[in-house]
């Protein structure tokens, strides 16, 4: 009797196949590749942080700081992107909405020439419906974490006319 637990597929996301995955283009797109996804249980997504953010020109001009709302919509985007990467080969990007925001914490500013990594491990799934335990990383310190739940929903869904 075999008493190993299977091994989950080890995969990674260029640019292209995270375009592919998500509705997000720049400058709203803020994961530039995902490195690790193991099956649709976890992933870790990388964004490198420049000064030619359009976000800096307002936050702050004197001392630029990654907003902290940013971070958490990396972390969504990893998760979002790990979940369609699990639904099917024909996936085409829906959208994916923000159900729930839980246990935020911004621990440390992130500022240019960072690289921050983002951690998400999937606590539940539900159908379209997610809930992901998330943290965002630079140099291995936690600059912020949170609780995120999503859902996956077609466009088709927002196009009907009102009855």
């Amino acid at each position: 009797m075999n008493d190993q637990v299977p091994k989950r597929e080890m995969r990674s996301a260029d640019i292209a196949r995270v375009m592919k995955l998500l509705p997000h283009r720049y400058p709203f797109l803020l994961i530039d590749k995902i490195i690790e996804m193991e099956g649709d249980y976890s992933a870790v997504g990388i964004k490198a942080v420049t000064i030619n953010e359009p976000f800096f020109q307002g936050h702050f001009p004197q001392f630029p700081v990654m907003p902290g709302v940013l971070l958490i919509e990396g972390m969504a985007q990893t998760a979002g992107a790990l979940s369609a990467d699990g639904l099917s080969e024909n996936y085409e990007p829906s959208l994916v909405f923000f159900m729930t925001i839980d246990k935020a914490k911004f621990r440390r500013p992130v500022v240019p020439g960072d690289t921050v990594y983002y951690h998400v491990k999937k606590i539940r799934a539900r159908g379209k419906v997610f809930r992901f335990g998330c943290e965002a990383r630079v140099n291995g310190l936690l600059v912020a974490e949170a609780e995120i739940g999503a859902m996956i929903t077609d466009v088709d869904t927002y196009n009907k006319p009102a009855a």
